[in-house]
């Protein structure tokens, strides 16, 4: 009997985030974001980059860091009902930026990151670090 090979958890999340990040209505960056449990059976929250609920599906403005749009991270974060106490694994599009790493800080609980490409500024990796949260490429 052959045994068919099966994708990783890891690579079904990110694939997952991938998709979202389809979504996106940003002109320059498209990112999602998956938030789930560490045993990997609950999806906890999922987000991608874009304006706020309700405004212009577009930038605000069209300057590289001040566009306008709220992150992936950020989004999933606002959608994580799952408590403090909960831990939690971070798939990424792409490495999340400093203020969206301190947000995944506070949401409590990660344990891990998993981004598929990096951002064009890599200072999140050693804030991450620096609380224990783990950090790990995961090239598509």
């Amino acid at each position: 009997m052959t045994t068919i090979p099966r994708p990783t958890f890891e690579k079904i999340y990110l694939d997952l985030a991938g998709s979202l990040a389809q979504r996106s209505t940003c002109h320059r960056l498209q990112v999602g974001t998956v938030i789930t449990s560490t045993d990997f059976r609950k999806v906890l929250a999922v987000g991608y980059n874009g304006n706020a609920t309700g405004l212009h599906n577009g930038c605000d403005r069209h300057e590289p860091g001040n566009c306008g749009c709220l992150h992936s991270e950020e989004n999933a974060v606002i959608n994580c009902d799952a408590p403090r106490f909960i831990e939690k694994i971070v798939f990424v599009t792409h490495l999340p930026c400093v203020q969206c790493a301190k947000r995944l800080i506070n949401l409590g609980n990660v344990k891990k990151i998993y981004y598929a490409q990096d951002y064009r500024i890599r200072d999140s990796i050693e804030i991450l670090k620096r609380v224990g949260i783990e950090v790990e490429i995961l090239p598509n």
